[in-house]
């Protein structure tokens, strides 16, 4: 596959429906508000968005429990709305990525209506159903990753069914081939339409253990933890066997031209590289998580970017992420002077960076209520700090009321600074995080070093993170001073000259002298490198 394929060099953009613009004042986004936030997206200048599910559902966990696959949510619209999205999408250069979650569906889908309604009926075997253990109760110690255990009873037919999450979303039985076929066509209805490809949720659980042996005690499990950390789950997702059902769904795929498969898995990256599949066979692009879940440290950042580079599989593409609608914000985690040098570690790394919408206006975390509150997970274990509602708040376009997000009331409350903190404020202010992260966009396009360069790391020490992206003859250094105060590195060797692209804090362009780089306390630099 070669480096120009568009998802290789381009960025992606997630967009949370529900919260990025809402056109019929219901206080919940649609897709006709997409629609008209495409120009935006162009003026941004990012290469395809991936919309989290619009799919028919009822909601228990915000289109995460589907009821059709092969629909539109009346809440966000119709098939006629999104046909319009992809076309105006395509039209301004605008790839689309649906968010495809075929783990589980919702328990008022057909099938499972249908699976449930006794122990003969054709579909029983398309979900996850087990007798009680020899002594009663459930069939072993899985827990739900929303906190209980992940077995319900179903009193009608005396089994218990399997949920990963919700008791809602019971968990879909892969090892079934008809099941696989009638996920497939699903995926098909969608690329005949012209869709570019999909993120495929929690691909990592698709498989389960065939003898549903219990999970073993997790040694590290603290009380202050989700309940899911009891138990390692070893015998609950990460199967031997999935990577054959990923390497099937990416032959779907390859049925259509020039298409993406994207899998969401949270594993330590020995094991997450092994879903780029056998001949990279697998999912052109294996979510990395590691930037979230790692301390906003210098040196520990440099080890994992080169941790990952090693271990990455010939020929395999890498990809960074700093948020997503599951994590807090980062913003909220390392601060606003720091979210800047998040931006351009996220757009100078080598390898497809994903952005989260309204990371790019610097939001942070939007403390919620408790009377507000409407993520099930934060409502089945409260007080543990896990909700996710913060980081999925109202997108803030402008100054006006509810930030120009609706007309009505909005699903979940606005951040108080919302009247300052929004598009059309810091698009007028050059020296905004929003300007920051257009800059690095366009500076990405127009280099090739940073959209598809090589990978070099360059000793620097301190609290300062420092590589090169090379292609051809250009050379790029970026230094990156995860602290907060000043710092200096010494150029590489055989430097004849070297210039200031772009600074995260300091405006213009500037030559660098004496083969030293200064840096200003929390500021990141490109720099373009000539040699001597």
């Amino acid at each position: 596959m070669p480096e120009t394929t568009w998802w290789k060099r381009g960025i992606v953009y997630q967009i949370y429906p529900r919260s990025f613009h809402d056109t019929n004042g219901d206080g919940i986004g649609d897709l006709q508000g997409i629609s008209q936030r495409l120009d935006y997206l162009q003026w941004l200048g990012v290469d395809a968005i991936w919309i989290s599910p619009i799919f028919p559902s009822p909601m228990a966990d915000f289109g995460y429990d589907v009821s059709d696959y092969c629909g539109i949510d009346p809440i966000f619209g119709t098939l006629d709305d999104f046909d319009r999205v992809l076309e105006q999408a395509h039209s301004r250069n605008l790839k689309v990525i649906l968010d495809f979650v075929p783990n589980h569906t919702s328990d008022q889908h057909p099938w499972f209506l249908e699976s449930r309604s006794s122990r003969t009926n054709p579909k029983r075997d398309w979900y996850i159903w087990r007798d009680p253990a020899p002594g009663g109760g459930v069939p072993n110690n899985w827990i739900s990753n929303f906190g209980g255990p992940a077995w319900e009873w179903d009193e009608a037919t005396g089994q218990y069914y399997y949920h990963a999450f919700l008791k809602e979303q019971p968990d879909l039985n892969w090892r079934n081939p008809e099941v696989r076929e009638a996920m497939f066509d699903s995926l098909r209805f969608w690329l005949r339409r012209g869709v570019d490809g999909f993120r495929v949720d929690v691909i990592w659980h698709l498989i389960k253990d065939a003898e549903f042996r219990n999970n073993p005690p997790n040694p590290g499990y603290q009380s202050h933890q989700a309940e899911i950390n009891r138990y390692l789950q070893v015998h609950s997702a990460d199967q031997p066997e999935v990577h054959d059902v990923i390497a099937a769904m990416r032959q779907v795929l390859e049925e259509y031209e020039d298409r993406v498969l994207i899998g969401e898995i949270y594993l330590p990256l020995e094991r997450l590289v092994a879903y780029y599949g056998k001949d990279l066979s697998g999912a052109h692009l294996p979510f990395n998580f590691q930037l979230i879940q790692t301390a906003w440290n210098a040196h520990v950042i440099e080890k994992l970017v080169n941790e990952y580079e090693g271990v990455l599989p010939d020929g395999g593409w890498p990809n960074w992420v700093l948020g997503n609608h599951d994590q807090p914000r980062i913003g909220a985690r390392i601060g606003k002077a720091q979210a800047r040098v998040a931006a351009m570690l996220l757009l100078t790394l080598r390898g497809t960076p994903t952005m989260y919408y309204g990371d790019e206006i610097g939001m942070t975390k939007v403390e919620i209520p408790p009377e507000s509150v409407q993520d099930p997970w934060e409502k089945n274990e409260p007080g543990l700090g896990l909700g996710r509602d913060p980081a999925r708040t109202p997108m803030q376009w402008d100054s006006s009321p509810n930030a120009g997000f609706t007309p009505g009331e909005p699903w979940l409350p606005l951040a108080p600074d919302f009247q300052t903190c929004n598009v059309e404020v810091l698009s007028q202010d050059s020296g905004s995080i929003l300007c920051l992260y257009r800059r690095l966009i366009d500076l990405r396009r127009r280099h090739l070093a940073l959209s598809i360069g090589q990978y070099l790391p360059v000793q620097s020490g301190g609290q300062v993170f420092a590589y090169e992206r090379r292609h051809g003859a250009e050379r790029l250094l970026i230094a990156l001073n995860f602290g907060h105060v000043s710092q200096a590195i010494d150029l590489p060797d055989r430097v004849g000259k070297a210039r200031v692209l772009l600074s995260t804090v300091r405006s213009g362009e500037w030559h660098v002298e004496a083969g030293c780089l200064d840096l200003a306390p929390d500021e990141g630099l490109i720099v373009a490198l000539e040699e001597g």
